[in-house]
């Protein structure tokens, strides 16, 4: 039986009276690749938050590798690494003492030069991450989640400002992981990212789940003849009911 890594059962988090996320399910699989899809506002960074414990949900409980994110949170973030959307740096920190400095936090930190070689960013060690493009700083927080080697690693719009070369390399760098055994948990706008990563995702609005299957399944089940249309049509139904 394969090894279920993170466990979601119903899940609802509520701000006043708008349910930001609402009774949502969601199982991901060792070594997979999952995807939660939506528009700006359908409750992505909301569950991530919520399921890494860094907001309070109202009811529902959340298992990331057999662990609990309220009650196990040192032990669990040894294992699980995060990039946010927006990631936000000490000023005037440089890119290798931010390196240095989230490595130093681990027991058993990988080859950071390494790893910014790998991206193309070993020419800028010496430069302040405030300096640092939008792509540049994108490629970072991609690189300091996976700094301690986690068996966990959610990518909240992972390639957002790389350019088409760029998000490709990391593609590949992500697939070459996901055969290592790294599970991902990722959002994304970018349907032909999606479909090329993803083994199972889910669409959701206004924090409902809308449909979850892979990639191909939603297609089929749309009637459409790409993700991208696919995703369209969940979407425009959803806000027509």
């Amino acid at each position: 039986m394969e090894n279920e890594i993170i466990v979601v059962t119903g899940l609802t988090k509520k701000y006043g009276q708008v349910k930001a996320v609402e009774n949502l399910n969601i199982t991901v699989k060792e070594g997979e690749i999952f995807g939660l899809l939506g528009s700006n506002g359908a409750g992505k960074s909301t569950t991530i938050e919520c399921m890494l414990g860094l907001k309070k949900r109202d009811s529902g409980s959340v298992q990331i590798l057999k662990m609990n994110p309220l009650t196990n949170r040192r032990k669990l973030f040894n294992e699980v690494g995060v990039q946010f959307q927006e990631s936000y740096y000490p000023d005037r920190i440089k890119v290798k003492e931010m390196c240095e400095l989230t490595s130093s936090l681990y027991n058993k930190p990988i080859d950071w030069m390494g790893m910014l070689k790998r991206f193309e960013l070993n020419d800028k060690t010496n430069q302040t991450v405030s300096k640092l493009s939008g792509g540049e700083r994108q490629k970072l927080s991609v690189i300091l989640a996976l700094l301690h080697n986690p068996k966990v690693v959610f990518l909240d719009e992972l390639t957002t400002g790389l350019d088409p070369a760029a998000r490709k390399e990391v593609w590949k760098f992500l697939k070459g992981l996901k055969e290592k055994g790294l599970t991902i948990f990722l959002t994304s706008h970018y349907m032909d990212e999606v479909h090329y990563l993803c083994d199972n995702i889910s669409i959701l609005n206004k924090g409902r789940e809308i449909i979850t299957g892979t990639p191909d399944e939603v297609i089929q089940n749309s009637g459409e003849e790409n993700l991208e249309e696919a995703y369209l049509k969940y979407i425009k139904q959803e806000v027509v009911k």
